[in-house]
């Protein structure tokens, strides 16, 4: 699972051929969840609500990039690193 960011001990993923909808990863302290790129909504898993604060604003302000990131894997290619949360 390619990391694409790391901010605040979260850790940011996307996996390579995933299924739909567009989404990524978010791991902190032994938690996961899975957030949809459109909405930020949690499709499955949990991270402590800080942390699922963190990823959302840290989401909000890479939508773009996501997206991309998104392409790429879809195609197989290298996916490109997200600047971290500050």
């Amino acid at each position: 699972m390619p990391r694409i960011s790391e901010f605040f001990g979260i850790v940011i993923a996307m996996y390579y051929n995933d299924h739909a909808p567009p989404h990524f990863h978010a791991r902190y302290a032994g938690h996961e969840a899975t957030f949809r790129l459109d909405t930020f909504a949690v499709l499955e898993g949990s991270l402590p609500r800080r942390a699922a604060g963190l990823v959302v604003e840290w989401a909000e302000s890479h939508r773009v990039e996501l997206a991309d990131d998104w392409d790429l894997a879809r195609a197989g290619q290298p996916l490109n690193r997200i600047a971290p949360l500050e």
